[in-house]
């Protein structure tokens, strides 16, 4: 990487000074800040209002009650997530949205309200500490035009160096033609796009057991990036930079079906020139699959260079040896994957001892 510059699809980023504390750079790609302010906006606008885990079930609300009293203060803090760091050998977080604070299903108006009490929070927090923060925002997918918007200022007035968004925008697939645009405008500015689920939309089924995250979240990846991929959206926008979080949801194990899909049936080819796993490949992953057998497969079929460590803290799904979970892995794969390539898509270079 170029100390003075950073290519992103034709556009020049500032690179971002960070140290390396250890042997590797290590880069937390999948960790999140909640906004205590955005969840007083929400109420004082909608009295009453709660958030609620979609198809959850009372002993898993309970559950989570418990663990949200203890996680809290550190999802909402800076302090404690830098102690952390040092204990889990994390040298910088690029930090996002708690899911919950997507804010989808309001008003367009309200939306970006809530994403912009949110997007500054985020702002405030690695302007405390710009060595070991990065910032990823949010911005009202339910109004395009405003998510553009948000977008822009995310980028040019904030510094960010990604956007998370959900899987679907109320029940709607990323794929439809009217969220296009935001594709886009994401490809032209070169930020990164996070895509970080939030329970199954149709998960009737997976209410006990905790099973909405357990299955819902990566089930709910894989149909996203399925659409993504049949529809055209990553043929139409080669230059987008998607990262889907753990570790890209199902598709990594079973990319074969589709492949056979394509050549089998024309309406699977209608959209797209080439294999879907090809498009599979041209977008990155978490490697947040908690097996080192599944990482080994991950490396092997999906390729070194199209993964980040991502640890999805503070929450109770989350990596709690991030660095050790890694050790099998050795040399350039192991310092790529540990952070370079993180580094990479969110514009960071490495100090000098």
């Amino acid at each position: 990487m170029s100390e003075g510059h950073i290519h992103s699809c034709g556009h020049a980023r500032t690179p971002i000074a960070v140290q390396a504390r250890g042997k590797n750079l290590v880069v937390d790609i999948h960790c999140h800040l909640g906004v205590p302010a955005a969840e007083a906006q929400i109420r004082a606008a909608i009295p009453g209002f709660t958030f609620q885990m979609p198809f959850s079930s009372p002993a898993s609300d309970a559950v989570t009650g418990k663990l949200f009293a203890k996680i809290g203060p550190v999802l909402n803090g800076v302090e404690q997530r830098l102690i952390d760091m040092d204990r889990l050998g994390v040298d910088v977080q690029a930090i996002s949205p708690s899911p919950g604070q997507y804010f989808y299903f309001v008003e367009p108006d309200l939306g970006r309200d809530l994403a912009r009490t949110v997007n500054d929070a985020i702002a405030n927090a690695v302007a405390g500490h710009p060595d070991r923060l990065v910032g990823m925002g949010t911005v009202p997918l339910q109004s395009p035009e405003l998510a553009i918007a948000e977008m822009r200022r995310c980028v040019n007035d904030l510094g960010m160096r990604g956007i998370e968004i959900s899987s679907n925008v109320n029940g709607r697939e990323l794929a439809e033609d009217d969220f296009r645009p935001f594709f886009a405008a994401a490809e032209e500015l070169g930020i990164l796009i996070f895509l970080h689920p939030l329970g199954f939309t149709h998960g009737e089924r997976l209410s006990t057991h905790y099973l909405t995250n357990i299955v819902g979240n990566p089930l709910e990846s894989t149909i996203a990036l399925s659409h993504l991929i049949f529809s055209g959206v990553l043929d139409s926008y080669p230059g987008l930079r998607l990262c889907v979080a753990h570790g890209g949801g199902f598709l990594s194990g079973y990319w074969g079906r589709m492949d056979h899909a394509y050549r089998a049936r024309e309406e699977c080819r209608v959209n797209i020139s080439r294999e879907p796993s090809s498009y599979l490949r041209d977008v990155w992953f978490d490697t947040l699959v908690f097996d080192q057998d599944e990482l080994d497969s991950l490396v092997r079929t999906h390729g070194a260079d199209k993964l980040c460590l991502g640890t999805d803290y503070p929450f109770d799904m989350a990596e709690p040896d991030p660095v050790g979970f890694h050790s099998r892995l050795s040399g350039e794969t192991r310092a790529r994957i540990l952070g370079l390539n993180a580094a990479e898509l969110l514009g960071l270079t490495v100090k000098p001892d």
